[in-house]
This record gives C-alpha cells, sequence and structure tokens, in this order.
C-alpha cells in the first residue's frame, strides 16, 4: 500500500494529529505529534491502522476570550515548540536556556566541518553548558551519532546528570565499577563503545592499556573532554598518568573526521609545554605556532574561548558596539568575596603535643639520612603527614601515628617520592582528588618484621603508640582551641543568615569536626559531613538531605563539612553561600576551587564570605597563609582570575618551612637557647619565598598577556546579537515567559506573592487551579507540593535550585504549565478556566480602526547537509500578522506593531451577541488574505536560509545543498479583532 501524504502535512491518526515527518517510507508513516518533539515520532503503517488527512480546524467564533487570549496563546505554542526552524536545532528541545555568551562557542563550532575547540573559560561561567550545547547540536544536525565525555570518576555522576537533565541525552557510565556488568550483557565480539551510543568514561579506567585500545577502536565520533588540563604532558618529569592520558588523547585526536572539544578552566596552569600539547590535540600545527605574532593568534583564535567573568557580566550592550542594550544580558555572578584570616593558639597540652612530636620526626630525620636517600625520603615524607595531620586535629594526628606510612614500601627514592607527595602536599598536578583525604601514615617500620628503615625498633613505634595516645585525648573545645575557634565564626556566620561549607584536609578531622559541631550551634542549625568514604553520588544525596532537613524555615541554617572530595565538579551554590577553610592547603589553587563550588552563576548572594583558620605559633600555618595564600588572593584580585602556583617554586617554599620546623625539634632536643628566627634554614623560606614571588608574578603577567593576546574575537558581539535576536523572536524572550506564567496561573485561579527580596521573583499556590493542571504539575513538583498549598518559587534566573522553577521557556513547570494553557483553547469543550482562547473581540484605545491579529503556524521543510549525509526535516515557526480593515483590502502592520497589540487592554465591554457576529465575518472572509501568508511564509524561509549559511559561513563544504522552503498552508490558530473603543456616552 502507497500512503498518499507527503512530508509535512497534517494527518490524523490515534485520536491525535501528527505532522508527516520525511522519513516515511511508501507502506510506512513517521509521524510527529502536531507542536511534538522528536522524543514523541512514531511509526504507523497505514495498512494496519487508519490515517486519514487532517485539516487544522478554523477558530469558533462562539468560543471568545479575552485581551490576554492572544498573547497567552502565542506564547503557549512557543513554549511548547521542541523542533525549531533555525540554525540551532537543539536550543528549542533542551531543557536549560543558554545565556547569549555561551552560543559563542557554539557558533565556532558550527563553522568548522570538523569540530575541535578549547573551551577555557573561568571557573562558574558555565563551561559544561557550552559543551552540552555543541554535542548536542552536532546530534541534532546529524553531523554526530555517538558522543563520550571523558572526565574523572569523581565528575561522572554529575556529567550524566546534567547531559540527561538539561540536554536529554541518557548516557551510560564506563566507570571501573560499571564495567563488568556492562560486558556481560554484550555479544560476541561487541564492543560496549558500539552498543551503547553515548557514554561517559573515566579517564583513570580508560588509560589502562586493555580498555585503551578498544575505546580507540570504536570511539564516537565525539568527544568532550573535561579537566583537559590534566590529560597533557608538560615535559619529562609529567606523572605517569598524565602521560598515560595524553597517549589516549593523541589517538583519539588522530582521526581528523572526530569532533574533539577539550575542556579547562586552566589550560596551560604556567606550563607552556602543557599549553602547547593541549593546541596539539585540537590541531597539531597549533602546536608550534607563534602566538605572539597576529598570524598566529589569527590561526588560534577559531579553536580556542577564553574568557573571565567580566567579560560577561554584562553583555551584548552598548559597551560591545551595539547601537541600544535592547538584547543586552546581565548573568548574575557573585560581586566578591570577602576574605577573613582568622587566627587561634595552641593550648599548652597541644604545644606540648605538637613539640613532642616534632622532635621525634626531627630525630627520625636525622637517623634515616645516615640510612641512604631511600630511607631519608620515607622518613621527610612520614614527617610531613605527622606535621600535617597534627596541625588539622587530633583524631587526624592519632590515626597517622599509629597508620604505616604508605612510602615503606617503595624500593626507591624516586617511588618514595612518587607515593609520599600526592598524600602530604595538594599539588594541583595531582591525578584525583579521590583517595587523597585519608589520613596519611607516619609510621615507619614493618609490623611484620619490626624492622625500621630509618632505625629505632621496637622504641620509635613504642613511641609513636604514645603520641597517639596523648593526640586522642586532646579531643574537644577545651583542648583544641581550633575546633573551638571554628565554633565561634560559625555561630557568627550563621547569625548573618550564611550557609557555610567547613572544609578540612583530611577524612578523620571531617568526621571529628561534624561530630563536635553537631548541636552546638543551635536548635535549627543541621551539620553533616561528606568525605571520600561516600561514593559520588552519595555525596550529592547527603547534600540533599541535609537541604531537605533544613527545609525552608528562613531561621533554619545548614552547615556542611566536608573534605577536598567536594573541591571540584560538585556544584553548591544553591545551598551555601560561606566557605571555611579549616585546613590550609599547601597549593592556593585548592582554596580557589573550594571556594569556586559556591561562588558562581546561580549564586543568591553578592558577596560570597570566606574564613581561613591558621595556627598562630604552629611555625607551619603562618608562612604558608603570609608566603603562597595571601599572594594568591591578591594576583587573582589584580587580574580578575585564578594563576596556578608554579608548583617547584611552591615545593620549595613548603619544605624550607618544614626543615625549619624540623630544626626547632633538633634544638629543644638538645636544649639549645637562642632566636630560632636567626638560622640559617629561617632565611631558607624567604630566599625561597622571594623566588616563588618571582615565578609567580612572571606566570601572571604572562596570564594576563594571554587574556590579552587569546581574547575571544572569532565571533563579534554582533554576529551573537543578529542570533540571540532570531532565537529569542521564535521562542520568545525573558519577559514574555515571566508575563505568561503569571498571567496563567492567575487566570487559573492560582494564588501568586511577589517576593518583597527578589523583585520579579514570586510564589505560586496552585492547590486550588484545575485538575488537570494539578495533574500536569505534579511530576514535575511533586504531589504534596501541588496538592498541600506549599508555594512553588519561581526565580528569574535560569540557574535554580529542586524545588524551584526558572521563569524560561524550557523550564519542566514553565512546559506544563504552556501544555495545558494550549490543550485548553484548542478544545472548547474543556471544563474549568481557559486562559487562551482562539478568537477574540476586543475594544481599546490602542487602535483607531479596525485591525485583525493573527497567530500563525508555518512548517517548514528544512534540508540539512552535514559530512554523514543529508537530514531531511520538518520544522515549525509561530508568527503575529496584523492588518487594519477587511481581509479583501488588508493594510498589513509592520511586526512591531503587531506584536504592541498583545499589550492593549479592553477599554470598553463588547456584546457577545456582536462580538460573535464580527468574529464570524472575518473568518468568512479570510481566504482573502491567503496569499498574503504564504508570501510571508516564503519570506520567512528565506530568512531562514539566510541565518543558517550565516551560522556555517565559514565551512564552505556544509553550505552547499542547504535548502529551506515553507510548506503551502498556514494553520491560523487565532484571530483577534480589535476595535476603537466607544468615546465616552456611547453604546457598545
Amino acid at each position: 500500500m502507497t500512503t498518499p501524504f507527503s512530508a509535512g502535512t497534517l494527518v490524523s491518526a490515534r485520536g491525535r494529529d501528527w505532522v508527516v515527518l520525511p522519513e516515511s517510507a511508501p507502506d510506512m508513516l513517521v509521524l510527529r505529534p502536531l507542536g511534538g518533539a522528536d522524543d514523541d515520532v512514531a511509526a504507523v503503517f497505514p495498512a494496519f491502522e487508519r490515517v486519514t488527512g487532517a485539516r487544522f480546524a478554523d477558530p469558533s467564533p462562539a468560543d471568545l476570550g479575552d485581551a490576554q487570549a492572544a498573547g497567552l496563546l502565542r506564547s503557549a505554542l512557543r513554549i511548547g515548540f521542541r523542533s525549531g526552524a533555525g540554525p540551532f536545532r537543539s536550543l528549542a528541545g533542551i531543557a536549560v536556556e543558554p545565556r547569549a555568551y555561551q552560543l559563542v562557542p557554539l557558533m565556532m563550532a558550527l563553522r568548522q566541518r570538523t569540530v575541535r575547540i578549547l573551551i577555557s573559560d573561568d571557573v562558574g561561567i558555565g563551561k559544561t553548558v557550552e559543551a552540552g550545547l555543541i554535542a548536542t547540536e552536532l546530534l541534532a544536525q546529524g553531523s554526530a551519532r555517538r558522543l563520550a565525555v571523558l572526565c574523572s570518576p569523581a565528575l561522572a555522576e554529575q556529567w550524566q546528570g546534567e547531559l540527561r537533565s538539561k540536554f536529554g541525552i541518557d548516557a551510560e557510565l564506563v566507570l571501573a565499577s560499571t564495567v563488568s556488568r556492562l560486558e556481560r550483557a554484550l555479544d560476541l565480539g561487541q564492543s560496549l563503545f558500539d552498543r551503547h551510543p553515548y557514554v561517559i568514561v573515566s579517564t583513570d579506567f580508560i588509560k589502562s592499556t586493555r580498555h585503551r585500545d578498544d575505546f580507540v577502536r570504536h570511539c564516537p565520533d565525539v568527544v568532550i573532554v573535561d579537566e583537559a588540563h590534566t590529560c597533557v604532558a608538560a615535559d619529562d618529569n609529567t606523572s605517569a598518568q598524565n602521560q598515560l592520558r595524553f597517549e589516549l588523547l593523541q589517538r583519539v585526536a588522530a582521526d581528523p573526521e572526530r569532533h574533539l572539544l577539550l575542556v579547562t578552566a586552566t589550560p596551560h596552569s604556567g606550563k607552556e609545554g602543557a599549553f602547547r600539547n593541549l593546541l596539539g590535540l585540537v590541531r597539531p600545527e597549533l602546536a608550534a605556532v607563534d602566538l605572539s605574532s597576529d598570524a598566529g593568534r589569527r590561526a588560534l583564535a577559531p579553536y580556542f574561548v577564553h574568557r573571565k567573568r567580566a567579560d560577561v557580566r554584562q553583555y551584548l550592550t552598548r559597551d560591545d558596539g551595539l547601537a541600544d542594550d535592547s538584547l543586552a544580558e546581565t548573568t548574575s555572578f557573585p560581586a566578591d568575596r570577602h576574605f577573613k584570616d582568622e587566627t587561634y593558639k595552641l593550648s599548652p597540652a597541644y604545644r606540648a603535643l605538637l613539640d613532642d612530636a616534632i622532635a621525634y620526626a626531627s630525630e627520625r630525620v636525622t637517623a634515616a639520612d645516615r640510612q641512604g636517600r631511600r630511607e631519608a625520603r620515607i622518613a621527610w615524607w612520614s614527617a610531613i603527614a605527622l606535621l600535617r595531620s597534627l596541625v588539622s586535629s587530633p583524631r587526624a594526628a592519632a590515626q597517622t601515628l599509629r597508620t604505616r606510612s604508605a612510602t615503606v614500601a617503595a624500593g626507591s627514592a624516586e617511588e618514595a617520592d612518587r607515593l609520599g607527595a600526592p598524600m602530604t602536599s595538594d599539588s594541583s598536578d595531582n591525578d584525583a582528588l579521590e583517595g587523597l583525604d585519608v589520613a596519611p601514615g607516619a609510621a615507619t617500620g614493618d609490623p611484620a618484621s619490626g624492622v625500621d628503615p630509618a632505625g629505632g625498633g621496637d622504641r620509635a613505634g613504642a613511641r609513636l603508640a604514645e603520641l597517639a595516645e596523648q593526640a586522642a585525648k586532646l579531643e574537644g573545645p577545651t583542648e583544641d582551641r581550633k575546633l573551638a575557634a571554628l565554633v565561634t565564626h560559625l555561630k557568627a556566620l550563621l547569625k548573618e543568615g550564611y550557609h557555610p561549607i567547613v572544609f578540612c584536609r583530611y577524612i578523620p578531622t571531617a568526621e571529628y569536626v561534624a561530630e563536635h559541631l553537631d548541636g552546638k550551634l543551635g536548635k535549627k542549625t543541621v551539620v553533616h559531613a561528606v568525605t571520600g568514604t561516600l561514593s559520588p553520588q552519595q555525596r550529592i544525596d547527603r547534600i540533599e538531605k541535609l537541604a531537605e532537613a533544613a527545609g525552608d524555615d528562613p531561621a533554619a541554617r545548614r552547615v556542611l563539612v566536608a573534605t577536598d572530595c567536594l573541591s571540584e565538579g560538585v556544584n553548591l551554590q544553591h545551598h551555601f553561600d560561606a566557605v571555611v577553610h579549616y585546613d590550609l592547603a599547601w597549593n592556593p589553587t585548592r582554596h580557589d576551587q573550594r571556594e569556586g563550588r559556591v561562588d558562581r552563576f546561580g549564586q543568591k548572594r553578592s558577596v560570597v564570605k570566606v574564613i581561613t583558620l591558621y595556627g598562630g605559633d604552629n611555625g607551619i600555618d603562618g608562612k604558608v597563609l603570609d608566603v603562597l595564600i595571601k599572594k594568591h588572593r591578591q594576583i587573582r584580585k589584580d587580574l580578575g582570575v585564578s594563576v596556578s602556583v608554579p608548583d617547584e617554586a611552591s615545593s620549595g617554599v613548603t619544605d624550607a618551612i618544614v626543615e625549619w620546623v624540623l630544626l626547632r625539634g633538633q634544638q629543644a632536643e638538645r636544649g639549645e637557647q637562642g632566636s630560632l628566627f636567626d638560622a640559617d634554614e629561617y632565611r631558607a623560606i624567604d630566599r625561597k619565598a622571594a623566588t616563588l614571588a618571582a615565578d609567580w608574578q612572571s606566570a601572571a603577567e604572562r596570564e594576563k598577556t594571554s587574556r590579552s593576546r587569546f581574547a575571544q574575537h572569532a565571533i563579534r558581539p554582533e554576529e551573537v546579537a543578529r542570533e540571540v535576536a532570531a532565537v529569542r523572536d521564535t521562542l520568545g524572550r525573558a519577559g514574555e515567559i515571566r508575563s505568561f506564567v503569571r498571567q496563567s496561573l492567575r487566570a487559573l485561579d492560582g494564588v501568586l506573592r511577589d517576593d518583597p527580596a527578589r523583585p520579579g521573583d514570586f510564589t505560586a499556590d496552585v492547590s486550588g487551579t484545575p485538575a488537570g493542571l494539578r495533574d500536569a504539575l505534579a511530576p514535575v513538583l511533586g504531589g504534596d507540593v501541588v496538592e498541600l498549598g506549599r508555594p512553588v518559587p519561581f526565580r528569574s534566573m535560569a540557574a535554580v535550585d529542586r524545588g524551584e522553577a526558572a521563569l524560561v521557556r524550557t523550564d519542566p513547570t514553565v512546559v506544563a504549565l504552556a501544555g495545558y494553557v494550549l490543550n485548553a483553547a484548542l478544545d472548547e469543550q474543556a471544563s474549568g478556566p481557559r486562559p487562551a482562547r482562539r478568537c477574540g473581540v476586543i475594544r481599546t484605545r490602542a487602535v483607531a480602526g479596525r485591525t485583525t491579529l493573527l497567530v500563525v503556524r508555518y512548517r517548514f521543510h528544512l534540508t540539512l547537509p552535514s559530512r554523514n549525509g543529508t537530514r531531511q526535516l520538518v520544522a515549525e515557526d509561530a508568527r503575529l500578522l496584523a492588518f487594519a480593515g477587511a481581509p479583501a483590502n488588508a493594510r498589513w502592520l509592520p511586526p512591531d506593531d503587531a506584536l504592541a497589540l498583545l499589550e492593549a487592554t479592553a477599554d470598553a465591554n463588547t456584546d457577545p451577541g456582536f462580538g460573535e457576529r464580527t468574529m464570524r465575518q472575518i473568518l468568512d472572509d479570510l481566504p482573502a488574505v491567503a496569499d498574503h501568508l504564504k508570501g510571508y511564509g516564503e519570506e520567512l524561509a528565506a530568512e531562514l536560509l539566510a541565518s543558517h549559511r550565516r551560522v556555517r559561513s565559514a565551512s564552505g563544504e556544509i553550505v552547499r545543498g542547504l535548502t529551506v522552503t515553507a510548506q503551502d498552508g498556514a494553520d491560523v490558530l487565532g484571530a483577534y479583532v480589535y476595535l476603537p473603543a466607544p468615546t465616552a456616552g456611547a453604546v457598545a
């Protein structure tokens, strides 16, 4: 059987109307619901199911609405579109409304036949969304069929959630913990990367030889690499793990047809070699290009986007060279971080413990120096582990003193360094944060043999046990004055209304702090701890439980105690707005990562408070604070972005501090007096600090030059403005969405209350709305919220917390409301209030003569060539057209005048009978405007074609064969007649 229906025609089947898609065959129809998404597509066989031609019904002249009806119908229709006709195919269907600046990487990508791009925007700008937009668009256009995201295992579940909730991509996790289950389901000889088109892969897992080779052979055609700076080799001293990742990416990038998106906020981290290797992955020739020349910068510009917050906080304004601020966009990043450094002094008992431990560590290091280089390095790392845990907490100290050092297993000094450094320092080159919050060991003896590489035998073990017992007795705020200081500062933050995160270096410290804070901060303060003992998903669940436990009570407060397992990847800006560094990191980049979890887009506070606790008399914290932390802050303040500390110089400073502390221990052991501050070792700290400052300042200057040199010039603001205007004209603007939601909910008996603290925001009680709307909202908001009348907060910003709704077209709550309003408008028999109607006769002072407004839906046929072949698509668009006079002699108004009619108010009543007669006459005469509607559709098709060509302008191969044509027979969804309001005393 051959079907008589061509692509783009309307048919009726299964009790609803559908659009026939180009993928249909002679005996099978591929259908998409009218106004529906690609996910709703269905195949129908006319030989077995009844399919009839459908004609969109004319509006009924008896079903008249008020002055708001036209605007609500148009908005509901546009919000429901999931298949846009513009060059950005994916924007209509995703559940996130990108900021205008986030379209820049997408526009850069679409100008390339094979997308290669390095996205290096500052922390918190939205690199995940930018990469997701590109990948989703490539999939929507047919330029890619499969996707892989390479990231650390700690971030895998977050990536999975982002892709699913924002982009509708259901990706499979390929981790060490999931691969066995995935492989059991494979067919013989099948690769899991062929079985699952969308995957999120742990870089730590996939770099092994067996899995790496399988991944490269079956690698998807678009790959996103998160935290790409950890996957490149800078020099011969690069860690083995980084080298393995770099080799993997080199093989992935070797396929010139593969799309590759590299994502990192720190593209070079002060290392030119690493930066060059990143560029070489994008395009091999960029690794050697002269970036100091204009020609070199022009060569790099199409592949590199590198912006800080100040560049995008205010965007598309007159300052960007635009004629006006009509498209201006303000992004609500926190304005600043307020830093406060708070000191504490050790109690006499804690002072005694520290002195005893330092004396012990100094003795062990001295003895090990005589044993050999391997033994010396083992003792060195054990000493650092002991010192760091002692200044962290009594519980961490006790655990370290009772635990054998991992370095004892080393066969050489070099291996001891590889084992000891990650656990005791905070290098920015650490492969991952997973497992690094475990308290390190300090014992160097072998429990089985009793042999200690540094000598000492049983006496050393007994001394460690004594120190551990001594540390355990110091728990609590009486002897641990650091804990007491924390309680004081947290109470002050909570009194000011803040919800802080307390970051600790080690798991025992975090558990100890949370245990002692519980019940000490007020009855309405909830305290939870999150550490590396939990899986990534369990950490997110724990945070959500903390938020739920605090509830909506304005007096309730949340305190999260966490280790650095949360310092990367997990976004906490919705629940927390202050950071307390309980333990100083020895790399200030770690502090920046911690603070960046709350200081990012979506944070409601304009100022994020940061408190740093440091010991004023422990010999370590003060110098780390002065030399590293404060210097980092000053560079960030001056430059606007963070600059990573040069690791080698930084290690030199911290090593010098430890050497001085150990020297103090030797002198104390010998009973020597005199000023320790005159010792050569102490002056060595200042010398190495000066070297670090010089190296760091040099790196900052290079970064400053880089920011200027690599400022985003590949896409000009006026180009972005043109496409943003086109997208908003098609899909709606923020003001339209807010008006639609407020007017619709009020008309549907919702109770709205403005939020005095947030202009433009409001809450809505929807418990009194029609049952059909409540049923639509329940899966989105939760049945209890809907039925029990809990206020639903509607927020102006797109980044909202769970339980809140964003005033954007893609928010699930807004979508559900629009669907109900549209369906009620199309169903004259629907019960309850119907805010939108397909007809209306309005008397208003906004017109001088009879004016008719039409809401018209157009369908377009698109031929989109890509490197994987040509796709035939059908897309929809809704437009407003208005004319003055009778249809036969219509004088068509400009688009802005048609749009202005939506703001017209009814200034006089209209007799229902007169309104129905007027409406019937207009509808009967509408065939007279059919030619104009057709011509306007052709104009829209021409504009769409030009827009597609602009976006793809640099990729001529993808432009050839591109066509856009309008389907004959536009649908008139609504018709509204505006009549001049009668003068005073006249009768309507």
